[in-house]
């Protein structure tokens, strides 16, 4: 849709960056760890399977990506991870 087409309702997507992509992935595991709503379906369920593969493929990404991020990237990664690791003990010893 171009700028010209846009309805009421309409919103501007955030830029497409690392940040962006690190935060969409923190949001699906947040979603799987029943803490926040599924946009889609408008309803919580927990997935620990699914929130698990996420919080690992962030992993793979810090792994991956050592020495090639700016710090604020670096430290975005790292916080994320911290807060899902957590975020995933709790929610399992909540089980």
């Amino acid at each position: 849709m171009t700028e010209n087409n846009k309805t009421p309702g309409d919103f501007a997507m955030p830029e497409i960056n690392f940040s962006t992509f690190i935060l969409s992935l923190n949001s699906s595991a947040l979603v799987h760890l029943g803490i926040q709503t599924d946009p889609t379906s408008g309803s919580t369920a927990k997935n620990f399977l699914l929130a698990k593969q996420t919080i690992d493929i962030l992993a793979m990404l810090d792994e991956k990506t050592k020495g090639n991020l700016t710090e604020d990237e670096k430290r975005l990664l790292t916080h994320v991870l911290y807060e899902l690791r957590m975020l995933y003990v709790k929610q399992k010893e909540k089980k």
